[in-house]
């Protein structure tokens, strides 16, 4: 099995279209994918947010991804730092899935993020991925909530 590597601005595009053709329930179009990758290229800088793992699809691209947003937190007994990540996506294209490629990619993520400090993590969990998690030390939150909101529109926008 190929071995998980850190993720480079280079592997933005790959981790957008893993992303976009794997999780999102409607694809991106060309905008919003460059937006996408444009973005998370930035952000996988050193310095930047983002932490990715990725393993190499023998066929060229990406097989999978692992990535995560790490954002501060107001520090706690639990979070001596103020360090917690979300899990923001972990995607295999169809073809490499039940190879192992995901767990090793998240596990990379997860030793990576340790030792950065980062103790609190966070992740959505569809019922087919739920177990990957488990077994890697995820629990079910019945407390996490959830809401996206869009600004109203300025009075007389006509909107």
């Amino acid at each position: 099995m190929p071995e998980p590597r850190i993720a480079t601005p280079a592997d933005a595009a790959e981790i957008a279209r893993l992303r976009s053709d794997n999780i999102l329930s409607e694809p991106l179009d060309s905008t919003w994918l460059a937006a996408c990758a444009d973005q998370l290229a930035l952000r996988l800088r050193a310095g930047g947010d983002a932490r990715a793992y990725v393993v190499d699809s023998p066929a060229g691209g990406l097989a999978t991804c692992a990535l995560g947003l790490v954002h501060p937190v107001l520090p706690a007994p639990k979070y001596p730092k103020g360090l917690a990540v979300r899990i923001h996506a972990v995607a295999t294209d169809p073809v490499h899935r039940r190879c192992g490629y995901a767990k090793a990619a998240l596990a990379a993520l997860l030793n990576h993020l340790e030792r950065d400090g980062v103790t609190l993590y966070e992740l959505y969990a569809s019922e087919g991925s739920a177990p990957l998690y488990e077994q890697l030390g995820f629990a079910a939150d019945p407390a996490l909530m959830r809401m996206t909101r869009f600004p109203s529109p300025p009075e007389g926008s006509g909107s």
